[in-house]
């Protein structure tokens, strides 16, 4: 990684998990594999505050550590990149442990449970396709209709502009994020 660290992949480490690699790593992936309209990329560290959002909003009584969730959501995807989900289903059971262990050492890296509780992955998980939704038909050309096959449709109370950022505002975007999230966490 960039900060010098060195992350065995079969056996990660939190104590090779840099957040700043995570920030630049989800700033260079692109969504829908960069085929949406505009200058930039959508990047995984853009839709990973997106969805941090949406979740805020929806669930305003959500704990620091429940957003932070949130907002690391898709971290593994800093070193595995960004697959939809019937490919990751097509890949099998390697793939999902694979990604199960470093979402693991990422959780313990600060300070999280190691396995997101059930009932708040899929609440995190609802704000994820919602946020599909609002990628789908502002940046990837679907209509409403077309989005409406494939993910939920947000309620109207989400109002969400996707603006894709250049690579370093996007990165900037995500450390800020995370940043304000542990400012009042327990330091590790």
């Amino acid at each position: 990684m960039l900060s010098g660290r060195r992350l065995d992949l079969l056996d990660p480490s939190p104590f090779d998990i840099e957040i700043e690699d995570i920030a630049r790593g989800l700033a260079r992936v692109a969504r829908w594999n960069g085929q949406t309209r505009g200058d930039h990329a959508f990047s995984v560290a853009e839709h990973s505050v997106v969805v941090h959002d949406l979740f805020a909003t929806l669930h305003p009584e959500a704990s620091q550590q429940d957003r932070l969730m949130a907002l690391l959501h898709d971290a593994a995807e800093y070193v595995i990149g960004d697959m939809i989900s019937p490919f990751k289903h097509a890949l099998g059971l390697d793939y999902k442990s694979f990604e199960a262990r470093l979402e693991q050492a990422i959780h313990l890296r600060y300070g999280l449970p190691p396995k997101m509780p059930a009932a708040l992955k899929k609440q995190i998980k609802k704000c994820d396709i919602y946020c599909a939704w609002f990628e789908a038909t502002q940046i990837a050309g679907f209509t409403e209709e077309e989005a409406d096959q494939f993910f939920i449709h947000p309620p109207k109370k989400l109002a969400m502009t996707i603006d894709p950022l250049p690579v370093v505002k996007a990165e900037a975007v995500f450390l800020n994020c995370f940043e304000a999230l542990v400012s009042d966490l327990p330091k590790l």
